[in-house]
């Protein structure tokens, strides 16, 4: 490879052209296209191919700060990382880091397949670890947010040390040091309302975040998206709807249903949950091909009354099913019907009925887990 095309390989390796190379599948999971091929997977094989791959040496401790038994991975780079280090990992966005749970998630071969054609832990730290300064010290277990934070995203988002600092293209650095200072801080607490609009205009003038993988996280909520009825007309005669969720700086989506006012998701999302909490942000788009995608209404949900009841329950002798306390519905409530949180299997859960807000008219239903940290 002459000069010329090393300089260019080297430009094109960013994370985002790295996570389309490595996994272009997962681009697919989040730009609105039908997924009928990712049902054909078995997921037995594909867990017995991630128990394999977990039981390697190197994979047996977080590639990031070496903590024991890691739960978590970092698509497309092939980490396997700890629960910590995967809401810095998840604060990069998914065109960077996509992190599923060992546990938690379901995997099909081709999550696996990405996983396996990394090579793991030992292949990770060999490459974005190449040129780690000898006086530099990498996180260990112990280690504050913050300087995890500052760590993962020099590693992975800036690359910094993946190539020798004396040859480095300042280009390439200038290009991702842009990018990690573009994003913005803000949200605030709030019960169940419908000011998306003014939040947007609030955070437009609001402070920059210099870093915003410096939050510590609390634990993961798990939201299933089920379904939408009488929702809005945007097209000719019909919509092709979408939900998108958001928590503080991060956001997930799902797939899109094509020509129907009454879909039926039954989808499985799920982030992290910074500290302090951040209203759930959900909304509801049409999917155009040749336009901007149309609004078809929002909400927010407070979820700091189902933390909680979670932490409440890990300390409690509770064994049963039980309802923990109801949120009730009214006419001029977001609420369709009244909302309960509930210890189902010894899951902390609550099920949402929305109205949703700035729309003729339309209803979406949703259910939240919350997983605390020590979970």
């Amino acid at each position: 490879m002459d000069e010329e095309n090393s300089l260019l390989h080297f430009l094109d390796d960013t994370p985002s052209s790295h996570y389309r190379r490595t996994c272009g599948g997962y681009s697919s999971q989040n730009d609105g296209d039908d997924h009928s091929d990712a049902s054909d997977a078995d997921p037995s094989n594909a867990r017995d191919r991630l128990e394999t791959l977990l039981n390697q040496p190197a994979n047996k401790f977080c590639a990031d700060c070496g903590t024991p038994d890691p739960k978590w991975a970092a698509l497309p780079f092939g980490a396997f990382i700890c629960i910590k280090c995967s809401g810095t990992h998840r604060s990069l966005g998914v065109h960077i880091s996509k992190v599923i749970s060992v546990n938690l998630d379901e995997w099909t071969d081709e999550e696996v397949n990405c996983l396996a054609n990394s090579g793991g832990n030992a292949t990770v730290n060999t490459k974005y670890e190449a040129f780690l300064p000898e006086n530099y010290k990498k996180p260990r277990q112990d280690f504050a947010t913050e300087d995890r934070a500052v760590f993962i995203r020099k590693k992975y988002e800036l690359q910094q040390f993946v190539t020798n600092p004396q040859f480095a293209c300042p280009l390439h650095k200038h290009g991702a040091e842009k990018r990690h200072n573009q994003q913005h801080s803000g949200s605030k607490h709030g019960t169940f309302r419908n000011s998306w609009r003014k939040k947007e205009s609030e955070n437009k003038g609001g402070k920059k975040m210099m870093d915003v993988g410096m939050v510590e996280f609390v634990g993961l909520i798990k939201v299933d998206i089920i379904r939408g009825t009488d929702l809005a007309v945007r097209d000719v005669m019909s919509s092709d709807p979408y939900v998108m969720i958001m928590l503080g700086h991060q956001s997930m989506k799902t797939k899109v249903i094509k020509n129907t006012l009454n879909p039926i998701w039954n989808e499985r999302l799920m982030l992290s949950i910074p500290e302090p909490v951040p209203p759930l942000k959900v909304q509801v788009f049409d999917k155009d091909t040749f336009t901007s995608d149309d609004r078809m209404g929002e909400a927010e949900v407070d979820i700091q009354p189902l933390i909680s009841a979670a932490r409440e329950y890990q300390s409690s002798i509770i064994t049963e099913s039980t309802q923990i306390c109801t949120f009730l519905a009214s006419e001029n409530s977001i609420l369709a019907k009244d909302s309960i949180i509930s210890i189902v299997d010894g899951k902390v859960e609550q099920e949402i009925a929305l109205r949703l807000q700035n729309v003729e008219h339309g209803e979406l239903e949703i259910k939240l887990e919350c997983v605390p940290l020590s979970q």
